[in-house]
């Protein structure tokens, strides 16, 4: 498979290049404010997704068989919106595979749980400009594969996890919300997950989150227990009381797509004990 991996810098992005590289398929990858690090097997390309005929070039000059995005930018809407659209625009013309990272934001958390036919109800600016960007992947390059995730975690080298290190041995302030729940996913099984959907025909919503729903502390607990620091020394709030405003209770139910999937997703239970 001849794969273009858009927003490779970042965590997830890093994770799929290892699997893809060690399953022996050809790889490109992007870059755009980061440095691209030195990676055996991947050729670099700058991309900046806000620039329609940028994407366009890079896509039609490649022609890779699969585009992988997981980019985003949290509080840029140019980024995390429109450039999704770009990248279906592009892929439409070239009949490539397009595969689109979404997140549990897109939801308000007013549902007791979120299956593959929810429909959006986003709240906050993030959330909005993700449900912005599914809409226009899906109706710009209907053959598209959106997978919804959640909170991603790795072997400690995730954004939460270094949180919660920090957090725990006082290098930081802030606290944990005890009343923010998601449903924690591994990076590795969330990369094969992509990899194994991306040799496949499977079109529209995929969830690819943990089974097990927790707060935001309660997986701090686990990560400080296996990082073997005090768990108790984790400071705790809740978001109801203290903000940033935002969805409370986002539990994305992944057992439709888990049914198609070899790769299981496992729980943060699991991968953390």
């Amino acid at each position: 498979m001849t794969l273009l991996v858009v927003g490779a810098t970042g965590f997830l992005g890093t994770h799929l290049l290892r699997q893809a590289t060690a399953a022996g398929h050809t790889v490109t990858a992007t870059h755009h404010r980061t440095p691209p690090p030195a990676t055996p097997g991947v050729h670099w390309e700058p991309l900046d997704l806000r620039d329609r005929h940028q994407v366009h070039h890079l896509i039609t000059t490649l022609r890779p068989r699969t585009v992988i995005n997981a980019a985003y930018r949290q509080h840029e809407w140019p980024t995390t919106a429109h450039g999704p659209a770009h990248l279906a625009q592009a892929t439409t013309t070239t009949g490539a595979r397009l595969i689109h990272l979404s997140s549990d934001a897109v939801f308000s958390g007013h549902a007791p749980h979120y299956d593959e036919t929810a429909h959006p109800d986003p709240t906050t600016p993030y959330g909005a400009a993700k449900a912005a960007a599914e809409t226009a992947v899906a109706a710009l390059d209907p053959t598209a594969l959106i997978a919804r995730t959640s909170l991603i975690i790795g072997d400690g080298d995730s954004p939460h996890e270094h949180r919660v290190r920090d957090l725990a041995t006082g290098h930081t302030e802030g606290a944990l919300f005890t009343d923010d729940i998601r449903c924690p996913v591994h990076v590795h099984d969330l990369a094969a997950a992509l990899l194994e959907l991306a040799q496949t025909t499977r079109t529209g919503i995929h969830h690819l989150a943990g089974p097990h729903a927790l707060s935001r502390h309660a997986l701090g607990v686990l990560i400080a227990r296996r990082q073997g620091l005090d768990p108790h020394r984790l400071p705790r709030s809740r978001r109801a009381q203290t903000g940033p405003p935002g969805p409370l209770d986002l539990r994305l139910d992944s057992r439709r797509t888990q049914r198609h999937l070899r790769t299981t997703l496992r729980g943060a239970h699991d991968f953390l004990t």
